[in-house]
């Protein structure tokens, strides 16, 4: 008769995560992250933060030491006398013209270039394409002063013609950036509406326009911020004060009014306004674009 052997029980044995001890550490990390994003956070909005304080401030208050952040009184005057002390009127139209202008010709012409190097087929395309990106090397001011001597034999200065004119031929980088959105579009929708006879223009005003819209607003925030803040060009092509921007309008105003800074800022402060509403107003579809994922929701 056989014997059997007598089972034996094993106990596992707990295993040391050292959980809790973790846990720990994963907040302590957290929290030393948090900390240090909003002190960066406040190192990048101190210049903001002081220029709405100065704007608010009175005279005699704007160089106190210790600096002091909420003025007392509080001077609401000083935005209304700083628009009243120049035509910033005037220039705020001037500004709006001249970026809506700019915004305009930079998405018509940068879609029409993005659509041709990512869609249709020629030859060279490629190299093309190579060749508009490597412009990007060149640095603006090598080209300010040729620039500056063919408007001015075109009779072109005093006007808004040098600024506006050259959004109309398609930027490298928003052609890039605008490429690589289209890219991500499926070929079977565009052959689809070729079948159905719909030229290569129909094709990108009635399908490829409204599937990238979030690219587009990409391009349109950034070259609308970039044309409302734009101070070197106006005041390199523009010389009559009635067409001046907002820009320039400041710095005149700082030397016409012996650099009042609570005025300066106040003025600076309205300046920058137009330019935070459009970005929340169109936030969402900024991150969506700036992402550049490419691919397009069905």
């Amino acid at each position: 008769m056989a014997l059997s052997r007598p089972e034996v029980q094993v106990r596992p044995r707990p295993l040391r995560t050292g959980g809790p001890r973790r846990v720990g550490g994963l907040k302590l990390g957290r929290l030393l992250a948090f900390a240090a994003l909003v002190a960066l956070s406040l190192m990048v909005l101190y210049p903001a933060l002081w220029m709405v304080s100065t704007s608010l401030k009175p005279d005699a208050q704007v160089f106190a030491y210790p600096p002091r952040w909420i003025p007392d009184p509080v001077m609401w005057g000083n935005y209304a006398k700083a628009w009243a002390s120049a035509p910033f009127t005037r220039y705020a139209v001037n500004s709006l013209l001249y970026a809506v202008s700019v915004t305009f010709g930079t998405v018509l012409s940068c879609s029409l270039a993005a659509y041709g190097f990512s869609k249709l087929r020629f030859p060279g395309r490629d190299f093309l394409f190579l060749v508009m990106l490597s412009t990007m090397m060149i640095p603006g001011l090598v080209t300010m002063v040729p620039q500056y001597v063919l408007f001015s034999k075109l009779g072109w200065i005093n006007t808004y013609l040098p600024l506006v004119v050259p959004s109309f031929f398609a930027g490298a980088f928003f052609t890039f950036l605008l490429r690589q959105y289209f890219m991500g579009v499926p070929n079977e929708l565009l052959e689809a509406a070729r079948m159905d006879g719909a030229n290569e223009l129909w094709i990108w005003g009635r399908v490829m326009l409204p599937l990238t819209t979030p690219a587009l607003a990409t391009v349109a925030i950034f070259t609308f911020d970039g044309a409302w803040n734009d101070y070197v060009n106006p005041l390199l092509y523009l010389n009559d004060e009635r067409l001046y921007t907002l820009q320039v309008g400041l710095a005149s105003f700082r030397s016409a009014n012996d650099t009042q800074w609570q005025l300066l800022m106040a003025a600076s402060v309205l300046v920058l306004l137009p330019v935070l509403l459009i970005f929340f107003v169109f936030q969402k579809y900024f991150i969506e674009g700036a992402s550049l994922t490419g691919s397009v929701k069905g």
